[in-house]
């Protein structure tokens, strides 16, 4: 195999390992800067120039796009999945995950745990937002810092207040997060590869230090995960799009929260504490995937006129409830069921005996005007009802 490192940092500690491990399965590896690629666009070729020349071939690359090259980098790594080259993590997984409120808009359809968030620009909504996630103390987060660079602890609401009105001055947009205390300074970051967690770590920060970033100090230790937190955590990194990733959660008194899903994680801090080799493991991983490049699945569906990808709902009280996929003639309206949701569980090409239920999801490829069709007219949609949790001594007296 062929393997490129994409990466403007040869000499950093996950670049070197890479290489080191591909070089040790007699792999062929060079690393790529990034910045140095130039895209070229015509029609039916898309095409990659690197120092001027074009790019040589490969069979696999590896993307180390670091924050201040977003845009660019994930230009380069879309261009290398139109050229069908398999790449580790694609360009909208690296987008969504390098913007925090992005990330936690898409991973809050799911149900995946996660501190309590608010995003806010007008500053008669600060107070009122602050007080709906749980009131002080909150953390701050500016939407695209690094290493818990930009990640501020605010006490008292006026305290929020006035660095919320401070960064937006800046033009600094900002989300505002519940503090997880219980989690008591440490949090979880779990290394996924594909469909396995290769290895996970707790960071612990030390002193005063609020953040336990291995960059701002904090200490790691190896630690095996259950299976809640494994779960969360290839679920988290799947929903994102990333083949590879490092998926950060807070320990909750209701589970895993996850905090943070990292398309270009460190490999030092991981390998030190559980002494695994990660960088072999992704190296593996590529060699065993180079026939499967990333490709934009809604974008080549839907290129066929009239067809397109749709997600029908069943509702209770729904006449398709206790049908068979085969009974609901999905096929005779020349509809296919790629994907069921049911609650937590995902079903991928369900059989046609199958039933359905009432909450079910489908998702469908099919003709857009029969699937239209199958589509409940729209009615008043209803807001979640808002679950208390209970005082534990209103509980003691009720069963007294």
């Amino acid at each position: 195999m062929k393997l490129g490192i994409l990466s403007t940092a040869p000499r950093c500690y996950s670049t070197r390992r890479l290489v080191a491990a591909a070089k040790d399965r007699g792999h062929k590896v060079s690393v790529v800067n990034t910045l140095k690629c130039s895209i070229d666009l015509q029609s039916g070729k898309p095409d990659l120039y690197y120092r001027g020349k074009p790019l040589a071939e490969f069979d696999a690359m590896v993307p180390r796009i670091g924050a201040s090259i977003t845009y660019f980098g994930t230009a380069v790594v879309r261009q290398l999945e139109q050229m069908n080259v398999f790449v580790t993590n694609s360009s909208a997984g690296i987008s969504n995950s390098r913007d925090k409120l992005r990330s936690m808009q898409i991973l809050s359809r799911h149900h995946i745990g996660m501190p309590r968030t608010t995003f806010v620009r007008d500053r008669g909504d600060v107070i009122p937002s602050i007080e709906r996630i749980g009131g002080a103390p909150v953390i701050i987060k500016l939407l695209e810092g690094t290493q818990g660079v930009g990640v501020i602890l605010a006490d008292s609401i006026k305290i929020a207040e006035a660095i919320i009105e401070t960064l937006q001055t800046a033009k600094q947009n900002v989300l505002v997060q519940g503090f997880v205390a219980e989690s008591k300074g440490r949090d979880v970051r779990a290394f996924v590869i594909g469909d396995r967690v290769i290895g996970a770590m707790r960071r612990v920060a030390q002193g005063d230090e609020f953040r336990s970033n291995v960059h701002r100090g904090g200490q790691v230790e190896a630690i095996e995960l259950d299976d809640q937190y494994r779960e969360t955590a290839l679920r988290a990194a799947q929903i994102m799009g990333l083949r590879v990733a490092g998926v950060d959660m807070l320990e909750g008194k209701d589970g895993p929260q996850v905090m943070e899903v990292n398309s270009s994680p460190g490999l030092e801090g991981i390998e030190r504490a559980t002494q695994t080799d990660i960088a072999g493991a992704i190296v593996d991983y590529c060699a065993a995937h180079v026939d499967f490049p990333e490709m934009d699945i809604r974008q080549r569906l839907t290129v066929s006129r009239g067809y397109g990808v749709c997600e029908l709902f069943v509702p209770e009280g729904s006449h398709f409830v206790g049908m068979t996929i085969a009974d609901a003639a999905f096929t005779e309206k020349d509809i296919n069921v790629l994907t069921l949701y049911r609650g937590k569980t995902v079903i991928p090409n369900p059989k046609r005996s199958r039933l359905l239920e009432p909450g079910d999801r489908l998702l469908c490829f099919g003709k857009q005007e029969s699937m239209k069709e199958m589509v409940p007219k729209k009615t008043q949609k209803q807001r979640a009802p808002k679950v208390k949790t209970l005082d534990t001594s209103m509980i003691d007296e009720a069963s007294a």
